[in-house]
């Protein structure tokens, strides 16, 4: 009679464990892809900043404090990406483990701050994946050998497309590897993969170039030779073809940084988002 009853309490107990997820939340959307790939079906992973939004300028809503409270495990990004953030976690009175997911990564400079975007470098997502695998062993202890198999499995994917990235700029002769970009989010990307990333000359990205920040470009273009322009702050067209056509320069399409898109977006995970850059930088670069 015990043997049945004990029987009955393993079936009933059994799912019951396999329901137990550990609920994690990601402060935005690549940390949230990261987080995914590596916990898989142990793990419930909520984003804060979710895809098509700023982390830089996001403001937190009440359902977040909701979120974190809840939560076991909270990433996030550091290097003062998320100023918002540790006021969420206290106004939550959370009790989850804040994880820095770039602990290990030497910071680049930006202006007088740590550049935070680290993860524009494949390298270092390797290093943002380690320390995702690492928390949620840790956390979920029953569940750790299944959590570094699957970071296994996605280094080797992102070891893949580190070699992709490096053999794709191989191909760009070392002269043509620099473009204009409004774009302060690539220091990591230029820095692993030599593609320079220089200031278009006199313009802010809040607002729209002026005639004279157009002619300014045009000249900057001329004088260093530049062969690509990804200006994402110019709407109108017609001064985009006034830079094409006065300077030969190609000008490239979208660059994603801060965020990933939606499903039906071109970038809706991190090894999308790579290579839809990747694609874009190389297409203008090209002869």
């Amino acid at each position: 009679m015990r043997r049945i009853l004990l029987c009955v309490f393993l079936l009933i107990a059994s799912p019951l464990h396999a329901a137990e997820r550990l609920n994690v939340v990601a402060s935005f959307s690549i940390l949230g892809d990261f987080v995914r790939n590596v916990g898989g079906d142990r793990v419930s992973v909520t984003t804060l900043v979710g895809p098509d939004s700023d982390v830089h300028v996001y403001t937190p809503a009440p359902s977040d404090a909701k979120r974190v409270a809840e939560a076991k495990l909270v990433i996030v990004n550091g290097l003062g990406l998320e100023g918002w953030l540790p006021r969420l976690v206290q106004s939550a009175g959370s009790k989850a483990q804040v994880v820095t997911a770039s602990a290990g990564i030497a910071p680049l400079k930006l202006g007088s701050a740590a550049d935070p975007h680290a993860w524009q470098s494949v390298p270092n997502a390797r290093i943002y994946v380690t320390d995702i695998a690492n928390a949620l062993a840790a956390s979920a202890p029953e569940d750790a050998e299944f959590f570094r198999a699957q970071a296994k499995a996605y280094l080797e994917k992102l070891e893949t497309l580190d070699r992709e990235v490096r053999e794709v700029v191989g191909k760009v002769p070392p002269e043509r590897r620099k473009v204009i970009s409004t774009h302060d989010a690539f220091g990591y990307f230029a820095a692993e993969y030599g593609i320079q990333f220089i200031a278009p000359l006199g313009v802010s990205t809040e607002t729209e170039p002026s005639a004279r920040d157009i002619a300014a470009i045009i000249g900057q273009i001329k004088a260093a030779r530049i062969p690509a322009v990804f200006l994402e702050n110019i709407s109108d067209d017609r001064l985009i073809r006034r830079i094409a056509a006065e300077t030969g320069a190609k000008v490239g399409g979208t660059l994603i940084s801060d965020g990933l898109t939606g499903e039906k977006g071109p970038a809706p995970t991190y090894i999308d988002m790579v290579r839809h850059n990747i694609k874009a930088l190389t297409s203008a670069l090209d002869h």
